[in-house]
This record gives C-alpha cells, structure tokens and sequence, in this order.
C-alpha cells in the first residue's frame, strides 16, 4: 500500500506579453514546490480606500509557464504515472480549470505538430514501447472511452454505432456492487494490441466528442471524456495476474455566463458543465475535512467515475491550467484555490493482484487427482466416487440385522463410508424423532377429547334449556291470545281495543313513527329557511326594480321637460316662416304631433304647442307641387306622404277646405 497526497502541478496558457506583465510570478527557489503569486491590479473605479486583496500566493508540485514543451509536460506528469500503472498500480490524470485555458491542448494534444501530441497519445507510446520490452510478462491491454455530455454518459468507441449524432451513441448507466464498486453499463472494452490500434481509436473517441464555438473558446470541448488503458499482466506459469487501470480526464471549462453571454443550447450546457464541475469541488471540500463521514460521489455521474480517483485506491495527479491575464484573473484564483483543496487529499494506492481462476481450478483438479493416486497407492485399492451395492448392504442390514450389541462396524479409513453411516445415521435419527413426535400429538388429542367431555355436556343442556323457553314463549302467547278472547266476550268494542293496544304495542312502528316527526320536522325547517332565503332575495329584487322605476320616471318627465323646450324653439321657427319649405321641418313637425303625448296624458304645454303647429300648418301650401323635393326618391316620397297625411287630418277637423 502506498499512501501519499494528489499531487498538483500547474500550467499558465500562453498570453500577449503586454497583458501579463505585472500580473503573476514564479518562484522555483524552493527545492521541492514552486510558488505562484498571482498580483491583482489596483481598480482606480474602487476609490482610493480601498480594502480589496492585491496579491495571493499558492504552492505546486512544479509550475509549467508558456514556454514549456508538450514533452516536458509529459516527462515530468504522466511519465511517473503510467510507471506506476505498468507496475499494478491505479492511476489518474485529469485537467481542471476555466474555458480555453488550454485543458484539451494538454490531454489530448493540437493536431496541427507532431510535437504538439498531449499527454494520452504520449503515454500510449511509452506504455506500448515498455511492453515490447519486457518479455517475462504477458500483458493485455484494452481502453475504453466514456464521455459525459449534460450528465448522460455515452460509449464513443462502440463498434456497432455509426456516430452521426450524439443520441446515436450508446448511454452509459452506473451499477454499484454491494462492495459499492462502480460498473459502468454498456461501455465496451476495445482490446489494443499495439501503439496504432490504440491511437486509431483515440481518433475515433475524439471525432465523436461533442465541441462547439463559444466566445471564450473557439473549439470549446462541451463534455467531461475520460479515456481509461486497462493493462492485465501475469508472468508465465503463475496464478497471480496484475491488472490495473489509467484514467487520462479531460474536464470540460467552467465558464461564467455573464461573461460569455451564451445563450440557448449552449446555456444549458454551460449550465450541466458548472453544476458537474460544482459537485466535484464539493467531493474535494468533503475529502480534504477531517472526521468526514459521507462524501458525496452519487450527485454526480463524473464523481461516481471518479470515486477511485479521488481519495480511494489510485494514484492521482492534478494539472491546474490557468489563462493569467486581466480578464480571468477571478477564475484563475478560484482554479489556485480548488487544486490547493485536492493537494490535501490522500490515496491508498494498493497493488491490484489477484488469482486466475481458470488456472486456480485446474491446480485444484490436478491436486485432488494426486490425492486419489496416492490414497490408493496406500489403501491397495482403487476406489470410485461412489459406493457399490454389496457395500451399502454391508454397511446397512448386515449391521442392524445383527443382534450381537458388541458387534463393530469396520469402515476402515475410507471416507466414503464413514460420510454414508453418518448420514445413514441421521435418517434414522429423524424417523425415530418423527414417530416420537406423533405419539405426542396422538396422546394431546386423547387428552383433548377428554378435557372437551364435560364441555359437550354444557353444551347439550344449554340447547335444552332453550328448547324450554321457546316452549315457555309459545305457551305465553297461547296464554294472551286466550285471554284477548275472554275480554272480547265480556268487554265492549272501544274497552277491548284499548286492550289491544296495550297488549299488541310495537316499539318499532312507533320509533319508526317517531323518527319519520323528527325528519318531517327538520324538513319543515329547512323549507322555511329556504323560504326565508328566497323571500329575503325577492324582496331585494323588489327594492331594486322600484328603484329602477323610480329612475325611469324622473327620467321621463326630463325628456318630457326637454323636448317642451326643444319643441317650443321649433315652434317659434316655424311662426316665423323662416322654414316652412324645408323637408326637415317639415319631418320636425310631424314628429312634434305624433309624440307631444307622453305616457297617454297630454299637457297643457302640449296643447299650446298642437295649437302653433296648426296655426303652422294652416299656412303651409295646400299643393304638393309647390313643395321643393330633394331629389332622393325615399325622401320625397317620405314628404309627399307626409303632405298628404297632414291635408286629411286637417279636412277630417275642418281646420281649412280641401284646394
């Protein structure tokens, strides 16, 4: 077992030499850490008080600036590791730190050099070059490649899928074991036999991983990809294989909304990548705490991966990538401050050994075989699995058939026998256990039937005293029955029905009687709430609409008084013989007669007025012909008839001769 803490190195993305001036600086003085100290320009928009911290310091295993080397990289991270998974130990690399700091370029590498090759295809050559050369082992190696996009996991390297789409993929799910092992279902082993099988199915993970343009990073990797080398080796002859397994993570950036501005599908996986990124933080804060009880792996799908990786049986290293200029520099302290927290984490890192089982029971069947040699070189016999018949027949009736009590079973030092005595032994130790137990039960039933003698006596008399007093009953009913005779023989009518009556009364007619008051009475008074309630309602209605009447009258005698002064006015015009020839005088007029009545009374007022308009009428022209018509022929009829209405009234009142 091999204990020791995550180790943490960091690595600064190249930046415009203008941007970082003044803004970090590296210490390698000490011998076995570096010190970053990150220095936080003075924002003149703060004031001049101003209380904010300018400079922070954190310490790494080594700090990597813009000028190193992808092999360097490699040597000094992953080298040291993937010795550690050839020797049967777990390991585990991952990147961590904000979007385009330069993750991707780290794990997986640019495809533009050849030097520019990330740390998995590198250690995917060391690991092939140092298998070609140990010779005294025989090593298998498989990878797999599991990616997680928004919480779903899918398999990017299985066969039988054609990857046009992400749903196209297989989804991964995790099963736990009661030894709270993780298994990931329906993601596939791919067997590698050499360097280039591995790289091509690097290649083919790679173009099915899911990258889209943000403003922060024009190939921006959208999902967490862990890439795992399964190495099994086991040296010629030996029972005991080593197996072991390297995870290379490639964690997708946080990123702050606000200043990316992203929106829509790239939203809410920003939103999956923070929320996974955020329950990995809170896993390490529960790991570095002392006397920590739970950890929470299960929130989420990387965690659960990562269960080994983190505080288990692994060997683990943490690359910190940071982009140290003005605009990051929030994110590059919040990436220092969370590998500082994985720095206290300690592994158990234990040598994964175990027994071929295939080789385990051929051993066992060929020492079970040795055994059956030598036991009949010893016993001059040589025996089968099984007994033959003369022997069961010895062992069994020949032996209980004897009725010598000293005589003695000789079973020799023959296993077989001894096993079939004892078990012969225990049949009939059971039998004799059973038949014991039936004469209990036998003896409990006689002593039962006994005990329940009494009772059925008990029982046989209570039937007969109830037999007596149903005969008592009958014979009291006869009794009445005679006696009702007798007093209708000697009573009247009205004296032997009030004996009736007393001697016949049914409680029940009268409790149904009674009940059927109390229902009657209780209806009663829900009617006459309802009565009540309605009454109460209608004469509200009433109140209301002699309201409204009330308003409709005083509005009546307003039009009335309206129209009086309207009409008079009109009146006036028409005395004046300014109008005469107008048709719409005219119209005026014939409505002034037709409605100078209101509500079938006529007013003093009104026969004023009926008296100018005749006066009116008695000086308009007699003749149609010298009415001025508009040339409409609806109006004009309208007038005409109008005319000629007015010329019958008048002949009908002999107010003035027909012309």
């Amino acid at each position: 077992m091999v204990k020791e803490t995550i180790r943490v190195y960091a690595r600064v993305k190249p930046v415009g030499r203008r941007q970082q001036a003044g803004i970090y600086s590296v210490d390698d003085n000490e011998k076995t850490v570096s010190s970053l100290e990150i220095i936080v320009p003075r924002d003149l928009a703060d004031g001049f008080v101003n209380n904010k911290r300018e400079n922070y310091k954190f310490k790494f295993q080594k700090i990597f600036d813009q000028e190193a080397k992808q092999d360097v990289i490699f040597e000094s991270i992953a080298k040291p590791v993937a010795e550690c998974a050839l020797a049967g130990y777990n390991g585990t690399i991952f990147a961590y730190g904000q979007t385009g700091s330069g993750k991707t370029f780290t794990i997986t590498g640019g495809a533009e050099r050849y030097s520019d090759r990330g740390i998995i295809p590198r250690t995917l050559s060391y690991i092939f070059e140092q298998l070609q050369k140990d010779s005294s082992k025989v090593y298998t190696t498989h990878v797999s490649y599991l990616e997680i996009y928004n919480e779903c996991g899918y398999d990017l390297l299985d066969p039988r899928h054609e990857a046009s789409r992400m749903d196209d993929l297989p989804k991964v799910t995790i099963m736990e074991d009661p030894d709270q092992n993780i298994h990931l279902k329906n993601l596939s082993l791919q067997q590698a036999a050499n360097e280039e099988e591995a790289l091509n199915l690097l290649f083919l993970g790679d173009t099915n991983r899911m990258i889209a343009e943000t403003p922060m990073n024009q190939a921006s990797t959208r999902s967490h990809c862990i890439f795992t080398i399964h190495l099994s080796s086991k040296e010629p002859g030996s029972a005991t294989i080593r197996r072991s397994k390297l995870h290379l993570v490639d964690l997708a950036g946080s990123e702050r909304v606000t200043k990316t501005g992203v929106g829509g599908h790239l939203l809410t996986e920003a939103k999956y990548i923070n929320l996974s990124l955020h329950y990995l933080e809170q896993v390490i804060i529960a790991l570095a705490e002392k006397n920590r009880s739970h950890i929470p792996y299960r929130n989420s799908m990387m965690t659960s991966v990562l269960r080994d990786s983190l505080g288990g049986n692994c060997m683990t290293t943490m690359i910190a990538t940071l982009s140290l200029d003005k605009r990051n520099i929030d994110e590059s302290i919040s990436t220092c401050r969370f590998a500082q927290r994985v720095a206290l984490i300690k592994n158990e890192a234990v040598l994964n050994e175990e027994i071929d089982p295939r080789l385990m029971i051929a051993q066992l069947k060929k020492e079970i075989q040795d055994l059956k040699d030598e036991l009949a070189l010893v016993t001059g016999e040589q025996r089968t699995a099984e007994l033959s018949q003369e022997e069961l027949d010895e062992l069994t009736e020949r032996f209980l058939e004897d009725n010598d009590p000293e005589s003695i079973l000789d079973v020799g030092p023959d296993m077989r026998k001894i096993k079939y005595c004892f078990i012969h032994m225990k049949k009939l130790m059971n039998h004799s256990r059973i038949s014991e137990n039936q004469l209990l039960s036998q003896n409990i039933l006689e002593e039962e039937d006994t005990s329940m003698q009494p009772r059925k006596e008990e029982l046989k008399l209570k039937e007969l005293l109830q037999q007596r007093d149903s005969e008592i009953s009958i014979l009291c009913e006869e009794k009445k029955i005679f006696r009702f005779e007798l007093i209708l023989m000697s009573l009247g009518c009205q004296e032997a029905f009030e004996v009736f009556k007393r001697d016949h009364a049914d409680n029940h007619l009268k409790g149904e009687i009674t009940q059927r008051h109390i229902q009657r009475a209780a209806l009663g008074k829900n009617i006459s709430d309802i009565y009540k309630m309605m009454f109460n309602h209608l004469k509200g209605l009433k109140v209301e609409i002699e309201h409204l009447q009330l308003l409709m009258e005083k509005a009546k005698v307003k039009l009335r008084k309206d129209f009086e002064v309207w009409w008079s006015e009109e009146a006036t015009k028409l005395q004046l013989g300014s109008c005469i020839s107008s048709p719409t005088v005219n119209k005026l007029v014939h409505f002034g007669v037709k409605n100078c009545q209101i509500s079938g009374k006529k007013s003093r007022n009104a026969e004023v007025e009926s008296a100018n308009i005749l006066a009116c009428f008695r000086t308009l022209p007699s003749s149609s012909s010298s009415i001025p018509l508009t040339g409409d022929s609806q109006v004009d009829a309208d007038i005409l008839a109008f005319i000629k209405a007015r010329e019958n009234i008048l002949q009908k009142k002999g107010k003035f001769p027909v012309n």
